[in-house]
């Protein structure tokens, strides 16, 4: 077996990984303990990052050579490596011609690594000559970029994870950091543990896992986040609060600052925010007084139309307190993917240039010009994310190059972005996983390596550069991003400047060689800058391990934290006051449209979920696509706990069951990021096939950061009446469950709501083996659909032959299939297919997924109604992945456990292990802990929440 250390693919954490191999397979992984961004520890995703890998399912789903359509819809067909980067050269190479370089457009990741990044940001910029280059990183950092810009002068988080164990307040907004970064969470928990009297301030309109920490918690309404900031300067000014003599001595604009915030009283701001005075006046109190304040921040602050103004009126706060700049005390954004740190550092963004140099500046443009060898780099800023896709759509880009991301299901307003995909003349996808949405519209596939298979660097949130390893080959013909990048730029060349010397000297058949001549341009670039890394070679992190930068020349270690001397970025060394009034959101509630929708990540699963969708396991913690809703809104509405709903906002209307959800606010839903087409479908009253949870949000963006606003979208939901319903659930052997999942899926649209999803009978982690797999698809329609359908269906699950049980209705169209297998000294029932009567659903899916003795039920398994004719007992919803404990079983272990909270909660885990591998559950363990301890049954405002 051979270790190999590398970086974990998820959020912004950068989590380091060791992982196992043999021969050409992924045979494990687990957390390196040497890594400092978490010493060992990996949250649910991380944990599972081997079965991801090396799954038959996951296996399944990588692109593993060129693919050509040659015409649109139909299928794509295989090519050789020269045949794709030929066509691609002389498509976009015709295009500029015909239109000039604007007509064409990047969009990239922040998944890439920083190598990939950096060849594309020149590919666009210095051979082209087009600024069309985005990313989906503006999805999520784009914001944070812009607010410290505004504030400190660069884009450079001043703060460190290690600052949680110095912070005696912490200031939460905008962020579930107890699902999204889970693993910086665990480390909060640690530092609370160590110091009881650090004070928890958590600002956010759900009550979130990581609000159950919170000695404060204010549950503002949706982008009311501005009002908040300034209405706690106001008080702050009021009481003396703070530091006169740091605002003289480091920075600028604060009169014009407290002119704006006299207006924001509290009786205004508690009216706005939907919090009380008192609590606006504590949060203020603590903030200010407190030794050292870090406040931590992530998309609820970013995706907004008033992102930067977000960002930076919370920066204020720091700068008028002198919260910044020493241990424990600064504003501390958190990066919603693995590099986009590194993206932004290589000026990968519409309105960047490399070593954060800014497009709009001459000198700047010169420097990059003069480092790359070309004569000048365009001045035009590019278009950005929204854009590009706007443009697209109304025929101004013609050609597409989209690299391992996934527009098709994360980009806002789905309509728009997919008649893009549709109108544009030439689409290219360079992707590792042949499942994405996106793929669907490529006119040619260019299979890419992924982790576990790369090679280069990474930056963390907190700056902390890190190396990416190669454990195992590429499989089938797949090549490093950088490299086809790099190859691609080689046919352009010679289309575009025959004869001149490249600009791409890099090595593509010797990938640590030519990855390090890429990073070793790139660290050329950032000398003299803020992020100055001249001091650091590759050998400096393969014997010292990660470093976080600035890391100059001629020292031999990075800074930690920035602006400890008050010396900021900016041309007279000071920071600068943002002086930002309140707006509300882009799309307000009103009478037509009276909630407000929120997305975001769930525990397990991972922006589109192209790489954890492939496993079961990580659908157990939330299992099916759902709109959360308030019971109170739901009683209103006489709504009951799965009953499907028509979301609708003015873009588009989705149909999806409805969940009780106490951790809202009234008039607020929400609705996970994840889901797109690929799991969930409808069709419109048009017969327009929907593409899930974008479907309903807006385009609206941001002006400075043009971040598009994902975190809010006006919404109606309605009861839809759907009286003919459908499930099919089956166990399915691995090597098929990819091609029956994708039939399924392709037949979804013929129903008026569809979703499929995969699910295991999530085995512990330590009991390899054992695992199965299986699909399972749930359907609604207004009548009951043709025979030949169901029959379909059935065939897909495997359940044609003589081991299924059948019964049919015609007259109630209802019908089911039962499959019975051999197992062992058992009979277990494999599939079952219920149509038009789904009632018994309770009692057979338990039977399935538990895997229980099913041979005394005989032909009862196709019995009308609801009752199970033997009573059925389910184990209840998985609450820890890692070995599979469910809440019943915690429910029953905490009757038993006694004394403090703590005390219960490690008697708990002592008995069932829950909590005690990744830690991703802790939260949700502790929330049970205190639901049935002794401050359960008082009333929440005397709860300690």
């Amino acid at each position: 077996m051979q270790e190999t250390k590398s970086t974990c693919p998820y959020c912004g954490v950068g989590c380091g990984v060791i992982i196992e191999s043999t021969g050409t397979q992924i045979t494990g992984v687990r957390g390196d303990p040497t890594h400092p961004a978490n010493f060992g520890r990996l949250c649910t995703k991380g944990s599972t990052l081997h079965l991801t890998a090396t799954s038959p399912v996951t296996l399944q789903t990588r692109l593993l050579h060129p693919l050509q359509r040659a015409q649109r819809n139909e299928a794509a067909l295989p090519v050789t490596w020269d045949a794709a980067l030929t066509l691609a050269a002389d498509r976009f190479a015709h295009t500029i011609a015909q239109h000039g370089p604007d007509a064409v457009g990047f969009y990239v990741s922040g998944q890439l690594l920083t190598e990939d990044y950096y060849v594309f940001n020149k590919l666009a910029k210095g051979l082209i000559g087009t600024n069309n280059i985005d990313t989906n990183s503006r999805l999520c950092m784009s914001s944070a970029v812009a607010g410290y810009k505004q504030t400190l002068g660069a884009d450079a988080p001043p703060a460190c994870y290690d600052d949680v164990n110095h912070a005696q307040c912490l200031f939460i907004v905008g962020s579930n950091a107890a699902w999204a970064h889970p693993i910086l969470f665990r480390r909060i928990e640690d530092a609370r543990a160590a110091n009881p009297g650090m004070k928890v301030i958590v600002a956010d309109p759900r009550r979130t896992d990581t609000a159950g920490m919170a000695d404060l918690f204010l549950p503002i309404q949706p982008g009311s986040d501005v009002m908040l900031f300034n209405g706690m300067l106001h008080i702050m000014l009021w009481e003396g609060w703070v530091d006169t003599a740091y605002i003289a001595a480091h920075t600028t604009g604060f009169d014009d600052l407290k002119a704006l915030v006299r207006d924001a009283t509290p009786e205004r701001v508690a009216q706005t925010c939907g919090i009380s005075v008192a609590d606006l006046t504590t949060a203020a109190k603590w903030f200010a007084t407190s030794k050292a304040t870090l406040s931590l921040y992530c998309q609820g602050l970013n995706q907004s139309s008033s992102g930067t103004a977000k960002n930076a009126t919370l920066i204020n706060l720091h700068l008028a307190t002198a919260q910044i700049g020493k241990p424990g005390a600064g504003p501390f954004s958190l990066t919603g993917q693995p590099n986009a740190m590194g993206g932004r550092e290589v000026g990968g963004l519409a309105n960047l240039l490399s070593a954060h140099r800014d497009l709009a500046n001459p000198q700047h443009r010169a420097e990059v010009a003069a480092l790359w060898g070309v004569a000048d780099v365009p001045s035009k800023p590019g278009k950005t994310a929204v854009e590009m896709f706007q443009a697209a759509a109304d025929g101004e880009i013609k050609a597409v190059w989209i690299a391992c991301t996934n527009p098709a299901q994360s980009m806002p307003d789905q309509a728009t972005v997919r008649r893009a995909l549709q109108r544009a003349e030439f689409v290219v996808v360079q992707e590792a996983f042949a499942t994405a949405a996106t793929c669907a519209f490529a006119d040619l596939l260019l299979p890419a390596t992924t982790w576990g298979e790369k090679t280069g660097t990474v930056t963390n949130s907190e700056r902390r550069i890190s190396r990416v390893r190669t454990a195992v080959p590429a499989p089938g013909l797949a090549r490093h991003d950088w490299a086809i990048a790099v190859q691609f730029a080689h046919q352009l060349e010679a289309r575009l400047r025959p004869g001149a010397p490249t600009l791409f000297p890099y090595a593509t058949d010797a990938a640590d060689m030519g990855a390090e001549a890429v990073w070793k341009e790139h660290r050329e670039s950032t000398r003299g800058r803020d992020l100055d890394i001249t001091g650091l070679s590759w050998e400096m992190l393969e014997a010292q391990g990660p470093q976080q930068w600035p890391l100059e020349d001629g020292t031999t270690t990075g800074k930690a934290r920035l602006y400890e001397d008050g010396v900021f970025p900016t041309a007279d060394g000071r920071a600068r006051f943002a002086a930002h009034a309140w707006q509300p959101t882009a799309e307000p509630r009103e009478s037509r449209y009276p909630f407000s929708l929120t997305t975001g990540r769930l525990r397990d699963q991972w922006h589109g979920m192209t790489r954890t969708g492939t496993l079961g396991r990580l659908f157990g913690h939330v299992a099916e696509p759902s709109l959360q809703m308030h019971p109170q809104d739901m009683e209103r509405r006489k709504l009951a706990s799965s009953d499907l709903v028509h979301v609708t906002s003015k873009r588009g209307s989705i149909v999806v069951p409805v969940q009780a959800d106490t951790t809202l606010g009234l008039s607020q839903v929400f609705m996970a990021m994840h889901w797109g087409s690929e799991f969930l479908s409808g069709v419109s009253s048009t017969g327009e096939r929907l593409a899930g949870v974008n479907a309903l949000t807006t385009s609206a963006f941001c002006p400075t950061s043009k971040q598009p606003e994902l975190k809010h979208a006006a919404v109606k939901v309605l009861k839809a009446e759907l009286p003919w319903t459908l499930l099919a659930i089956a166990w399915l052997p691995a090597e098929g469950a990819l091609a029956a999942r994708e039939a399924l899926s392709a037949l979804m649209a013929q129903f008026a709501f569809a979703s499929s999803v995969p699910f295991s009978n999530n085995t512990p982690l330590d009991e390899p083996g054992r695992e199965r797999t299986g699909v399972l698809l749930r359907a609604a329609a207004h009548e009951a659909p043709p025979d030949a359908l169901i029959a379909q269906i059935e065939a897909l699950l495997g359940m044609s032959g003589a081991d299924t049980l059948r019964y049919a209705d015609k007259k109630r169209g209802q019908r089911r299939a039962a499959r019975l297998a051999r197992q062992g000294d058992n009979t277990t029932l494999e599939g079952i297919v219920l149509a038009g009567d789904t009632s018994a659903e309770g009692w057979l899916k338990t039977l399935l997924q538990e895997e229980l003795p099913a041979q005394t039920y005989g032909r009862l398994l196709l019995v009308p109604g609801a009752k199970a004719p033997v009573a059925v007992q389910s184990r209840g919803k998985p609450v820890c992945t890692c070995f599979n404990v469910t809440d019943a079983a915690i429910t029953a272990q905490l009757a038993h456990c006694h004394g403090t909270d703590d005390d219960r909660l490690a008697q708990l885990q002592g008995q069932l292990r829950c909590g005690t591998n990744c830690g991703s559950c802790v939260p949700e363990l502790k929330r049970m802990v205190r639901s049935t301890g002794p401050l359960a049954s008082k009333p929440l405002a005397q709860a300690v929440i």
